[in-house]
């Protein structure tokens, strides 16, 4: 028996109800089925139903087998999970965690070529099993394979780039447990990862593989980041975005991003060189940007940009005389005047002129304008944009300046004061200084097309303003406004992602304050809101049949279900679970998938069941058992908001992180509506504000016992005189 169990036969048990009921036995095209007593066997140890399944083939040495899924994970089943398993999951008796690690870990060690290869491929696939992984770390198997890569080359002549790639699998697949620390590998490892990514023909395999390593040294460990940061450059990575390969592509900016994300501020810096390789190989590439790429393209967008933070947040010392040059600097090109001698005039004659000049520049503070850099945000970021504007875009500079400065005091658009509250704006509009979020894939295409994108940006955004000051006939009084609309129309023309800043520009050509005020007046029709008390009686009286009717659409929301992602340490290895609720409302189906599904799942694949009756609470955010317990989450922002978890019996609970707002929306509201609670989200409001709106609308329409007839009325006859007819002449 022993000897059909290693060879051609596989053992499984069936799952029903918790508890396991049928024994398989198939050998070759033969099969067998075997009923076994096992009523209670979910309250026996596993142990004791491993042995009564070996005393039951006669199998000796009962502690050497375990049961594991049969299906493509193949997942050992241990106490801790054994409530996860499936209604229907078959089950199979195979040898335990601990006898299949010492057993890979002396075949990985063979002479033989074909034998270590096959041991190899194995041990990569098996490492995903955390409870495989943690008997393999500990016969210091981690060590044997860190030993195996740092003599890869004299190791690996043959099937070189096959036997490191499944190495470095298993490398990876363990360390991604987080059983030990990232901190313990040597000099001699980070120096062999990194020569495999510095060569220029490797295997594309080992290649991702090495990257994937390098990245989760630098951001698992800052003193690991020191050692690759002095192994590898960003230059040395560039080479590998010009490939074709869109996975390759996505490690090596991870790598870039993580590097940049752990440098200390005075070492972090964008290569020159970055944003034109992405933007030819990557972005204006002709393979769609998947999401994972789209994410590393955000970051990158994201730490650019946060480089502006160190200047956002420096106030100017108003007696630095180095940097009050600068503003001088402003004055002599807008005005053509060069820096006056000491003897030219006297002080007071050349104060009054200095005012003069810069209250025609904008400046709050006429005597001392480097008092209006004090304020924080924008600091000294809005004197670099207004140097950067009249250094590389002059004519416009001093189009802008003479413009206003020969208007009426009150028409005249403040240079100045314009260019600090626009600087201020533009860091809000793209959250200059916060940290990247997890799930965010909102990157704009046409900030890699410049070395100096926010300067250029800047430049384009002072124009608009001035044009829309025009536009608007605004004086000093209208200033926020101004500043409202322009903000609006920035907003605006971000949102069609224009692949360049000739293309924004055009964008808001077409984004005038016209265009502007027909886009207000249309949104304020739709969102009409009648304030006189019938029509408030009436919106009152029709409410609760609104939000029964919200409350229907987000219960059938729930039954159509939505596929959640596991959070996990590598973002790129994803994966899924399905959950929706059945049709009568009284049950809750889910199931882990192995990739994301297209349309909905039928409930006859997800096996797992909680039902509505025994959910306790529903809570959100910071409350949520997985985000207590995961240390990195609790510092996103991002995933807090979008996760929530049910609570159910004492101590059990079903752990979620949506895949966006409005699917977060969805699930709470329809949650708290299986509850009986209170749906309060964002969601919830705007859709009752637009279906009370139109509601209200058809029911003034008055058409009630109103027959519309066909045909037309017909033409009255002529009247016998035309006596009330007045002649004007």
């Amino acid at each position: 028996m022993q000897h059909i169990l290693n060879s051609a036969s596989v053992f499984s048990l069936i799952a029903v109800e918790g508890n396991f009921v049928c024994l398989y036995y198939y050998v070759n095209v033969m099969f067998t089925i075997y009923i076994f007593h096992f009523c209670s066997l979910q309250k026996k140890p596993l142990s004791a139903i491993i042995k009564e399944v070996c005393d039951g083939w006669q199998l000796p040495n009962h502690e050497t087998y375990a049961l594991q899924n049969a299906d493509s994970t193949n997942f050992y089943i241990t106490e801790k999970n054994r409530n996860n398993i499936k209604n229907g999951s078959i089950l199979r008796l195979t040898t335990s965690p601990a006898q299949m690690a010492m057993q890979l870990y002396e075949r990985v060690q063979s002479t033989s070529l074909d034998m270590k290869l096959d041991a190899l491929k194995e041990l990569a696939n098996s490492s995903r099993d955390i409870t495989f992984a943690q008997e393999f770390i500990n016969l210091d198997g981690i060590t044997l394979l860190v030993q195996m890569v740092e003599i890869a080359v004299v190791l690996f002549f043959c099937s070189f780039g096959e036997m490191l790639s499944f190495t470095l699998t298993a490398f990876v697949e363990l360390m991604d447990h987080g059983i030990i620390s990232w901190d313990t590998f040597s000099v001699a490892f980070i120096k062999k990862i990194a020569s495999f990514v510095c060569k220029s023909s490797m295997d594309s395999a080992v290649l991702q593989r090495s990257l994937a390593i390098l990245e989760s040294m630098v951001l698992n460990s800052q003193d690991l980041y020191q050692k690759v940061a002095q192994e590898i450059t960003i230059g040395q990575l560039l080479p590998h975005l010009q490939g074709t390969d869109q996975d390759i592509q996505t490690y090596t900016i991870a790598v870039i991003n993580a590097l940049f994300l752990k440098a200390p501020e005075e070492k972090r810096q964008v290569h020159t060189h970055i944003h034109k390789h992405t933007l030819h190989n990557v972005i204006r590439s002709t393979k769609p940007i998947n999401d994972e790429m789209a994410h590393q393209l955000y970051m990158l967008q994201v730490l650019t940009f946060n480089l502006l933070e160190d200047r956002m947040m420096t106030k100017m010392d108003p007696q630095d005389q180095a940097q009050r040059d600068i503003i001088f600097e402003l004055r002599r090109i807008a005005f053509d005047v060069e820096c006056e001698s000491n003897n030219s005039g006297s002080i007071e004659k050349r104060k009054s002129m200095y005012t003069r000049d810069y209250k025609k520049l904008g400046f709050i503070n006429h005597v001392n304008p480097a008092v209006d850099f004090t304020q924080i945000p924008p600091g000294m970021l809005a004197l670099d944009n207004m140097l950067y504007f009249a250094r590389h875009h002059q004519d416009s500079y001093i189009r802008i300046v003479l413009e206003n400065s020969s208007r009426e005091d009150k028409h005249e658009c403040p240079f100045g004061r314009s260019s600090i509250e626009l600087t201020k704006m533009l860091c809000e509009i793209l959250k200059v200084g916060e940290l990247p979020s997890e799930n965010c894939h909102d990157f704009h295409p046409m900030f890699f097309t410049h070395d100096r994108s926010f300067g250029e940006f800047f430049c384009i955004c002072i124009q608009l303003l001035n044009k829309t000051w025009k536009e608007m006939r605004a004086t000093s009084e209208d200033f926020n406004k101004v500043m409202q609309v322009v903000r609006e129309q920035i907003t605006r023309a971000l949102t069609v992602k224009p692949n360049s800043l000739d293309q924004f520009k055009s964008r808001l050509q077409n984004l005038s304050y016209t265009e502007i005020l027909k886009i207000r007046q249309s949104e304020r029709m739709n969102q009409e809101d009648f304030q006189s008390r019938p029509i408030l009686e009436l919106r009152e009286k029709i409410q609760p049949e609104i939000m029964e009717l919200i409350k229907q659409q987000r219960l059938n929301r729930l039954c159509e279900g939505t596929c959640f992602r596991k959070i996990s340490s590598r973002r790129r290895q994803d994966k899924f679970w399905y959950c929706r609720l059945s049709p009568n409302h009284k049950v809750l189906h889910y199931g882990d998938l192995e990739e994301s599904p297209q349309g909905e799942v039928p409930h006859d694949s997800l096996q797992d069941k909680l039902p509505v009756a025994d959910i306790k609470a529903v809570v959100t955010g910071k409350d949520c058992p997985h985000m207590k317990e995961k240390g990195a989450l609790k510092q996103n922002k991002e995933v807090l908001e979008l996760a929530f978890s049910i609570l159910y019996e004492s101590d059990e609970y079903l752990n979620f992180i949506a895949p966006d707002k409005h699917e977060y929306c969805m699930w709470t509201d329809g949650l708290n509506a299986l509850l009986g609670k209170e749906m309060t989200s964002e969601f919830t409001r705007s859709d009752l504000d637009t279906l009370l709106n139109m509601e209200m609308k058809l029911r003034l329409l008055d058409l009630e016992n109103i027959q519309i007839p066909e045909a037309p009325p017909p033409i009255p006859k002529e009247p016998s005189n035309y006596d009330f007819v007045y002649d004007c002449n």
